[in-house]
C-alpha cells in the first residue's frame, strides 16, 4: 500500500518538473524575440509576401540632396535694375502674321520668343529661320496644340518630346499638372507661362489690348500675345502702339534664353 502510493507521488513529482521547465523556456524563448522596427511596420490585408525591396530602409536617415531646380529663362536678362520685358507669341508660325510680327520689332528694335507649334513649323517650312535670324529666340508649344492634361500618356509624351526643338516649353491653354510638368521636364525643358494676357486671341480691339498691356506690365514682365491661330491684325496694330509707349518709359525687349 505504501509503495503505491510513494510511486504516485514520485509521479506527480516528475510531471510537476516537467511543466515547470516547459514554462521556463517558453519565458526563456520569448524573451529572445527581435523587437519590431518602425521601417518594417506597415498594414496589409494581403497574405502575399511583400517584394524584396532593392534598397534596405534607413532610420533616421539624412535628407537626400534637393534637386536643381530648372533654370528661368528671364534670369540672366533680367538681372539688376535693368527695365525689360519679354514679349511671347503664340501658335504660329503664321506666313501672313509671323512676318508682319517681326517687322513691328524691327522697327523699335525689339526681340521675342515665340512659342510655335509643330504642325505649323512643318506646313510653313522656313519661318523658324526667319524668326531666327532677325534675333528671337523658338520655344514649343506643342505639336497640335491639345489640352495635355486630358491626353493619354502616350499622346501627351508626343506632344511634348515629339514638337519643336527648344528648351522652354509652354503647354497650351496653359494646362498644366503635375503629370505634365514631369513630361517637360524629362524632354530637357522648362515650363514658360506668362504674367500678362492682354487677351488678344479674342480680338477685343487693338485699343482693349493696348490698355491691357499698358495696365498690367511691370518689369520683368512675360507678355503673351499671338501670331498664329487666325487674324491677327489687332496683335499687329496694338504692338505698334504699346512698343514705344514702353520704350520711352525705358524698357527694352528681350528674347528669353530658349
Amino acid at each position: 500500500m505504501m509503495s503505491r502510493k510513494f510511486a504516485a507521488f514520485v509521479a506527480t513529482g516528475v510531471a510537476l518538473a516537467v511543466v515547470v521547465g516547459s514554462l521556463l523556456v517558453l519565458a526563456l524563448g520569448h524573451q529572445r524575440q527581435p523587437e519590431p522596427t518602425a521601417a518594417t511596420t506597415q498594414t496589409s490585408t494581403s497574405t502575399t509576401p511583400s517584394p524584396t525591396p532593392t534598397d534596405t530602409p534607413t532610420l533616421n536617415a539624412p535628407p537626400s540632396t534637393p534637386r536643381k531646380p530648372a533654370p528661368d529663362p528671364t534670369a540672366a536678362i533680367a538681372t539688376g535694375n535693368k527695365k525689360v520685358l519679354f514679349f511671347s507669341f503664340d501658335d504660329g508660325p503664321d506666313p501672313v502674321w509671323t512676318p508682319k510680327v517681326l517687322q513691328v520689332l524691327a522697327k523699335y528694335g525689339a526681340h521675342a520668343t515665340f512659342f510655335e507649334l509643330g504642325a505649323m513649323q512643318t506646313a510653313h517650312p522656313g519661318l523658324r529661320e526667319q524668326v531666327l535670324a532677325a534675333g528671337n529666340t523658338i520655344g514649343s508649344h506643342s505639336i497640335t496644340h491639345p489640352q495635355l492634361t486630358i491626353l493619354s500618356a502616350a499622346k501627351r509624351h508626343h506632344e511634348i518630346f515629339d514638337g519643336p526643338h527648344s528648351t522652354c516649353f509652354r503647354p497650351p491653354y496653359g494646362a498644366s499638372n503635375p503629370k505634365v510638368r514631369a513630361d517637360i521636364k524629362a524632354a530637357g525643358m522648362v515650363q514658360v507661362l506668362w504674367d500678362v494676357d492682354p487677351r488678344d486671341w479674342a480680338r477685343p480691339g487693338t485699343n482693349a489690348i493696348v490698355h491691357n498691356i499698358m495696365t498690367h506690365t511691370h518689369n520683368h514682365n512675360i507678355i503673351l500675345m499671338h501670331d498664329g491661330g487666325g487674324n491677327r491684325a489687332q496683335t499687329v496694330a496694338a504692338l505698334d502702339k504699346v512698343l514705344p509707349q514702353l520704350k520711352a518709359q525705358g524698357y527694352t525687349f528681350a528674347a528669353m534664353d530658349c
